[in-house]
């Protein structure tokens, strides 16, 4: 807290503010790979959505993704049979 630099006095008066949720996180072993994972995803659809004209196919892409759904029709491109 007594640093001169401002971005660390904020980092100590949050870490003061919050210390029983930090402590409980790192007892329970939460991470973010949730998170992460998520992100992970996401940076795959934007992959896959480049060239669209649009965000909101971006945000289309996105969501099928994420959602992984087991009801879709099968590719037309996918072979019938696997080899």
């Amino acid at each position: 807290r007594r640093c001169r630099l401002e971005p660390f006095k904020k980092l100590a008066a949050t870490l003061k503010e919050r210390f029983d949720a930090v402590v409980r996180g790192m007892v329970d072993h939460r991470s973010n790979a949730f998170v992460e994972a998520m992100n992970g995803l996401l940076q795959q659809a934007k992959r896959a959505a480049r060239g669209f004209r649009t965000s909101q196919n971006f945000i289309a892409i996105a969501y099928l993704r994420m959602s992984k759904l087991k009801h879709l029709p099968a590719s037309p491109f996918a072979p019938a049979m696997p080899q």
